[in-house]
């Protein structure tokens, strides 16, 4: 059969990126994202915090999809491109989902069930987007990467 590993090359790039430049290289660039900021004061497990992430991220996902069907389809198509930060505080996890409705992102906030780490009801977590990283940014930019 050959060596197919340069044919799969760019396609594995492509799943990984979201995007190529013209040799079939990630670039790396973005449009649209979707951010997910998540609590350490909680002291959550590993597993934990994937779980809450992916609730997150499907719950502003589908968020985006009612209000904004355009920027949902474009960073769909595009890549699904997601970033993990880390916020300090409960506070913290409102104020920015305070200053994404302010810009008209989408956003939600993702609260535990209890049946594991946490209290019941603990916000853990807060997804913004996927919206235009310039306007994500603007309000998560700052923040250090999970």
């Amino acid at each position: 059969m050959g060596d197919i590993s340069a044919t799969l090359l760019p396609c594995f790039d492509l799943f990984l990126c979201g995007k190529q430049n013209r040799l079939g290289v990630c670039t790396g660039e973005f449009k649209f994202k979707l951010v997910i900021a998540v609590r350490r004061d909680l002291e959550m497990g590993k597993g934990k915090i994937a779980v809450q992430v992916g609730h997150a991220t499907i719950s502003a996902s589908e968020e985006a999809k009612k209000v904004h069907p355009d920027w949902w389809r474009q960073w769909l198509d595009e890549g699904q491109c997601k970033v993990a930060v880390k916020v300090d505080s409960e506070g913290d996890l409102y104020r920015l989902e305070l200053e994404a409705g302010e810009l008209g992102l989408p956003s939600a906030i993702i609260r535990d069930r209890g049946l594991t780490q946490i209290s019941p009801g603990t916000a853990t977590c807060v997804g913004i987007g996927p919206a235009p990283a310039e306007l994500v940014d603007k309000i998560t930019g700052n923040l250090p990467l999970l």
